[in-house]
């Protein structure tokens, strides 16, 4: 990726995330091209089959088609779920679909990928194993191969780079794995709980021979997180991803870009 789509905020990086729960797809399109065009440095959907907040039987959309028209509605900033459920696709076949996607965005796509924490009604409504969050967890580091494998041998291979982002924070396998496959992290949480979770990463860099530089470090901010950004940059973040809902008012993400760009704290 230029140099060119950082320019807005310098070293640290300011993206959103677009739930696709009560909404219509005219909203979403209209808010990634907002984002787009406000040079945000990425854009997120989520990868779920159903709302996880207010009304449980809500308007939803699948995420992969929509970031399939994000990629072609969209010239700048980087796009992504946040995360995929490697239980919900083949992995080859994730593999195919993000290439395909990494293509239609002219190389800008991340494969954000996850072992599936939340949406226990995502497995049940759709015909996927449920298990507990070991087996899941199992599930994922024995995909992660073939996802890297596939990606190899597909023709022809991505547009782009097609990095791969890992969320999680569990301290003794996610982490490890996290380590060993990504190319950039994600995590949730207060800056406390983020800090800690970045040095748990950075430990199991060192374990496995992996420079921990290497590792692109991003968070999702919820609103009432916006004012403390100068806390998960101290604490090593150097991407900051705000959730914004139905409607998509993108301006509190504008006001701390601009921050960001003046180093000054956020206005609610």
């Amino acid at each position: 990726m230029s140099d060119d789509s950082h320019s807005m905020t310098g070293s640290i990086r300011v993206g959103v995330s677009l739930p696709q729960q009560h909404c219509t797809v005219e909203q979403l399109r209209r808010a990634w091209r907002d984002a787009d065009a406000a040079g945000l440095d990425s854009i997120w959907l989520w990868d779920h089959f159903f709302p996880l907040s207010g009304d449980p039987d809500g308007a939803h959309f699948e995420g992969w088609s929509l970031l399939a028209a994000m990629a072609c509605d969209t010239s700048r900033a980087r796009i992504g779920t946040l995360v995929t459920c490697t239980a919900y696709r083949n992995p080859d076949l994730l593999a195919d679909m993000a290439r395909t996607v990494d293509h239609l965005s002219g190389g800008r796509a991340i494969l954000g990928i996850g072992a599936g924490g939340m949406g226990e009604r995502d497995y049940r409504e759709y015909g996927f194993a449920v298990g507990d969050e070991r087996e899941r967890v199992r599930e994922f580091a024995r995909v992660l191969p073939r996802i890297e494998a596939r990606l190899q041998r597909l023709t022809p291979p991505p547009a782009g780079p097609l990095p791969m982002l890992i969320a999680g924070f569990g301290e003794q396998v996610m982490l490890r794995l996290v380590a060993q496959h990504a190319d950039v992290w994600n995590v949730a949480g207060p800056p406390e709980h983020a800090a800690h979770k970045n040095r748990v990463l950075d430990d199991w860099c060192r374990r496995v021979g992996r420079d921990p530089g290497e590792i692109e470090r991003t968070v999702i901010l919820f609103p009432d997180q916006l004012g403390r950004w100068r806390e998960y940059v101290d604490a090593g973040f150097d991407h900051l991803i705000a959730g914004v809902m139905a409607p998509f008012d993108i301006a509190p993400v504008r006001r701390l870009q601009e921050a960001v760009v003046r180093r000054e704290p956020a206005r609610q």
